[in-house]
C-alpha cells in the first residue's frame, strides 16, 4: 500500500456530518490571522485548518495526498460557499511557490526538508502556524521517530521568521481529522509543540 492509499483508507469511513477541528494553535490565536489574504493548509487532511481560515475570510489552498479527504473538503466548501481550493499532490515531489501566501498552516505533518520552502512561500509579514507531535515516541501517535520534534526544535526551525508564539505540552490528539467525543473517557492527549512565526517585512 503506497502513501496515498494509506491515507485514503484512513479517511474512507469518515462521516461527513462529524465536525472537523482545526489545530489548537489556530483556534487559540485567531487574532493572529489577517483579515483577508491567501492561505495554504499544507498536508490538510480533511481540512480543519482550511475550513477555519476560510470562515475567517481568507482564500485558502488546501494540499494533500488523499483524494478522498480532498473530495470531502471540496464538497463541504461548495455547500458552505467558502473559498477553498483543494489540490491533490505528493508533498515530497512539490515545490512551494515563492512568496505567495499570507498564512501557512501545518498540523500533524513533519517534513523537515520542506522547512526552507515554507519560509520562502510566505509573503513579507506572512505568518506560519505549526503544530505537531513532540518526542519521544508516544502511544496513539506515529511509530516512526522521524515524525517527532525534539524539544525546542520548532522554535528554531524557521530562522528567517520572528517567533510570535511557542509552546510545548499535552493537548488532545486531533491529528487534523474529526473531532473526538469530548465525553469519551478514553480520549487521548499527546505531547505536542506549537508555533506561530511571522516573516519580517524586509
Amino acid at each position: 500500500m503506497n502513501t496515498a492509499e494509506k491515507w485514503d483508507q484512513k479517511y474512507l469511513n469518515h462521516d461527513p456530518k462529524q465536525p472537523v477541528i482545526p489545530a489548537w494553535v489556530l483556534r487559540q490565536h485567531p487574532e493572529q490571522l489577517p483579515l483577508k489574504g491567501k492561505a495554504l493548509d499544507l498536508a490538510c487532511g480533511l481540512g480543519g485548518n482550511a475550513r477555519f481560515m476560510a470562515q475567517c475570510g481568507l482564500s485558502v489552498e488546501a494540499w494533500d495526498i488523499s483524494d478522498i479527504a480532498l473530495t470531502e473538503l471540496n464538497n463541504w466548501a461548495a455547500v458552505n460557499r467558502l473559498p477553498i481550493k483543494p489540490t491533490l499532490c505528493d508533498l515530497d515531489q512539490m515545490l512551494l511557490p515563492y512568496q505567495q501566501f499570507d498564512v501557512i498552516t501545518v498540523s500533524f505533518y513533519l517534513n523537515r526538508q520542506l522547512f526552507p520552502q515554507i519560509e520562502q512561500a510566505l509573503k513579507p509579514c506572512g505568518k506560519l502556524f505549526y503544530q505537531t507531535y513532540l518526542g519521544p515516541i508516544q502511544d496513539n501517535a506515529p511509530s516512526n521517530p522521524n515524525f517527532y520534534l525534539k524539544s525546542s526544535e520548532l522554535g528554531k526551525a524557521f530562522p528567517s521568521l520572528v517567533t510570535e508564539v511557542y509552546g510545548e505540552g499535552l493537548l488532545p490528539t486531533l491529528a487534523n481529522t474529526a473531532a473526538p467525543n469530548h465525553d469519551d473517557k478514553n480520549s487521548k492527549t499527546t505531547r505536542q509543540a506549537w508555533y506561530i512565526g511571522q516573516k519580517p517585512l524586509n
